[in-house]
């Protein structure tokens, strides 16, 4: 028996390849999913992401395990995440400061830990900004008073940040840069440890998001100085925004979940999908509202406009501000 053309061979064998890549597509998930969270729990990715894993679990037929890998402002997991097998069983839930991190590492003369083209854009979940939190005993009254402090006493006030690059870091070094001020930076492994080393007294301010701030401030526990949003924050209806006070200044920062480039469109869509249905149910809304964070649903091509801009944007900022520290 005559055997065809090597390019019949080769035309068949791919279309087999494809055909398998269909099944496996149409067969996901058959187990359990990881949501990398690349920070330490109790800040703003990881509780986003965990009342979000309980309807996606539903949605999906399978479990969502949230995992946190904190470590250099959530570089770490973030690499993790863009190196992992594109098979749909490994996403990631990131914050702002993925976009933030290749170019600050570049201008740093750093290793790049990854790229933005190694992810695949899912939905854009929640944003927000951050406010700026001091201890009740603060000697500063007002954001205009830790300002006028801070020219007096030049790299001397220090602050807590979830990591160097991260979106604690990013916001903080841009109202200073606004104010032409120096503050004392001191990262931390996420934002939970650094909300933490305000609490315990081993940094003079942080900022954080709402949704950290207000049960520390609703125990009396700290005080919000200043909003970095366009507007103020809902759960902090009486904290003026840095554009309010004369700061050009604003910031929003936001979580959102990725994929690892390669991972095949029917997985995409089959993830999307599940996470449009996620953030309509009523127990992720009702985490969501109680910790005073506003949802904010963006999908496909809509997202992934969102995030190039993002990465341009931020990376001017970045060059804007020069190295950060």
């Amino acid at each position: 028996m005559r055997c065809g053309s090597p390019v019949a061979t080769v035309a068949v064998l791919g279309a087999l390849l494809l055909l398998g890549g269909g099944a496996h597509a149409q067969n996901y998930p058959t187990r359990a999913i990881t949501m990398m969270v690349a920070f330490p729990p109790g800040g703003f990715a990881d509780i986003t992401a965990r009342p979000l894993a309980i309807p996606l679990g539903r949605e999906l037929g399978q479990t969502v395990v949230v995992e946190n890998r904190g470590g250099a402002g959530g570089a770490v997991g973030n690499a993790m995440v863009a190196r992992a097998k594109p098979d749909g069983y490994t996403l990631l839930m990131a914050l702002s400061s993925i976009a933030v991190i290749p170019e600050a590492e570049r201008m740093a003369k750093r290793p790049v830990p990854y790229e933005m083209t190694q992810f695949v854009p899912i939905a854009l979940i929640a944003a927000e900004p951050n406010v700026v939190l001091v201890r009740p005993e603060a000697p500063w009254k007002t954001f205009p008073e830790l300002i006028a402090d801070a020219k007096r006493r030049p790299g001397q006030i220090s602050y807590s940040s979830s990591g160097l690059n991260g979106v604690i870091h990013l916001g903080v070094e841009i109202f200073a840069y606004a104010a032409q001020v120096k503050f004392l930076h001191a990262p931390y492994q996420g934002g939970g440890p650094s909300m933490n080393a305000i609490l315990v007294g081993e940094v003079d301010f942080t900022s954080q998001s709402p949704s950290v701030g207000l049960p520390h401030a609703q125990a009396g526990k700290v005080r919000a100085l200043a909003s970095t949003g366009t507007e103020r924050a809902h759960s902090f209806p009486d904290v003026p925004t840095l554009r309010e006070l004369g700061y050009n200044a604003e910031y929003v920062f936001w979580a959102g979940m990725f994929a690892p480039v390669d991972t095949p469109p029917a997985i995409i869509e089959t993830i999307r999908a599940a996470v449009r249905k996620s953030v309509d149910d009523d127990g992720f809304k009702r985490a969501m509202t109680t910790m005073g964070t506003p949802v904010r649903y963006l999908e496909g091509a809509k997202f992934s406009a969102f995030v190039a801009d993002e990465t341009r944007r931020l990376a001017e900022v970045v060059k804007r501000i020069g190295k950060l520290e």
